[in-house]
């Protein structure tokens, strides 16, 4: 059968249906469709990929570990704190089944539950991911110091499982720290390579937590797209420079017990296979860091923005070199580096897994109001992330450019297996 210049076309953009075929080739051509060869076979191949696509997008819900810690980080976050309402320990618990029965079919790319046949009342799910892919999605469940005191209140009866490490965060110099940004009973840390997707799994876990929890504050946040970056390097900040080069390796379990995995003997065993999260909302003052000369971007961070090198060596993850100095007799490095004083002594390693978010214009000063949404995981908040932004709240120069806005902490729960909860080592 012959095919016009435009039914060509079609086929050769690779934006076609199985409508737009059917009409192109018409009636008598349904046989040849239905064949292994011409575009019968191209609709096989097609439905193939998809298929294929979809199974490799599901990350397991249920295991040892949480997903979306040491996952391979996707394009989009979507971040929740919530205050808890409920009034006792059941229902809390009731809240956290409900929650991880909805998260396991989410993150397969299901509806949380079957389309009711009366029409009169509210779908169970909000229907907006209907037809997409999983998109490699996680749900990362925390809870943070109010939930086990608040007020002087032991409102579930956990005060005496409460961690050492689980408390707020120093007060640290230049700290603008704004309420609306901070704190959290619990924390939803969704991420997925498709927004659109993240927002559907945070909105539905919301909505079934009415009556039992409300929404505290919330953050989008972006990387650049896995589409964009083929060769998956580290990902820029909105400052143009590689952000999260000296990450402790995720495939290394002993790195990973060493830095991220809570280990027995670190505090509650209920916490054993959790992690603490630190959440900081960082803005960057874009417009006067885009009028700094590019030697003087490199000094304060400490590397190459091209390359991501330290200063002084070629290859981003080259060992930095602290002694070395210029013909003038200064370091390389400055002193006063964002590198130099993120490194300390080299002991005090976190697993950062940031986001750039912008959220418009700032009306306060008719500039854009974007910046960092910091996440990072350790084992020891007190041992790690503590000591380290200790030293860069005294003299790190990027503070010239950077506000701390919004900050809190959470102990991310272990994993769970299927029959099991979400939180269930607590509060059971």
């Amino acid at each position: 059968m012959k095919i016009n210049t435009d039914d060509q076309s079609i086929f050769q953009e690779k934006k076609f249906s199985r409508r737009e075929i059917l009409k192109t080739a018409g009636v008598g051509g349904v046989g040849m469709l239905i064949g292994a060869s011409g575009v019968g076979g191209i609709l096989t191949a097609a439905e193939n990929n998809s298929k294929n696509t979809e199974v490799q997008s599901v990350v397991p819900f249920y295991g040892k570990y949480q997903s979306g810690i040491t996952t391979k980080t996707q394009n989009h976050v979507y971040f929740v704190a919530l205050d808890v309402t409920a009034s006792n320990k059941e229902e809390l618990i009731r809240l956290f089944k409900d929650w991880t029965n909805a998260t396991a079919l989410m993150t397969e790319g299901k509806a949380v539950g079957e389309l009711s046949s009366n029409e009169f009342l509210p779908p169970k799910d909000t229907g907006e991911a209907a037809g997409l892919s999983p998109s490699n999605l996680t749900i990362t469940f925390g809870v943070g110091p109010t939930l086990f005191l608040k007020n002087n209140q032991d409102r579930f009866g956990l005060k005496d499982k409460q961690p050492k490490e689980l408390v707020d965060l120093p007060a640290f110099p230049l700290d603008a720290l704004e309420e609306k940004w901070s704190g959290g009973d619990l924390c939803i840390q969704a991420c997925a390579d498709d927004l659109q997707v993240a927002f559907h799994a945070v909105r539905n876990l919301i909505r079934i937590a009415r009556g039992k929890a409300t929404l505290k504050w919330a953050q989008t946040g972006f990387q650049r797209s896995k589409q964009s970056d083929p060769k998956n390097e580290t990902p820029r900040n909105l400052f143009g420079f590689k952000d999260g080069t000296v990450n402790p390796d995720v495939n290394s379990e002993k790195e990973m017990m060493q830095h991220v995995w809570v280990q027995s003997g670190d505090g509650p065993d209920w916490l054993i296979n959790g992690s603490y999260l630190v959440v900081r909302k960082i803005q960057m003052f874009i417009e006067v860091w885009d009028r700094s000369t590019l030697r003087e971007q490199e000094k304060t961070f400490g590397r190459y923005r091209d390359s991501g090198a330290p200063l002084g060596q070629k290859h981003e993850f080259d060992q930095l070199d602290l002694e070395n100095k210029n013909e003038n007799g200064e370091y390389t490095i400055p002193v006063n580096s964002h590198t130099r004083l993120s490194r300390g002594d080299g002991s005090q390693k976190i697993l950062r897994r940031a986001y750039s978010y912008s959220d418009g214009m700032d009306v306060k000063t008719g500039s854009f109001d974007a910046g960092l949404l910091f996440l990072s995981f350790q084992r020891s908040p007190s041992k790690q992330f503590i000591p380290i932004q200790s030293r860069l709240a005294q003299m790190d120069k990027l503070n010239e450019y950077i506000s701390h806005r919004g900050s809190a902490v959470f102990a991310c729960l272990p994993g769970t297996k299927q029959g099991g909860y979400i939180g269930e080592t607590l509060l059971n």
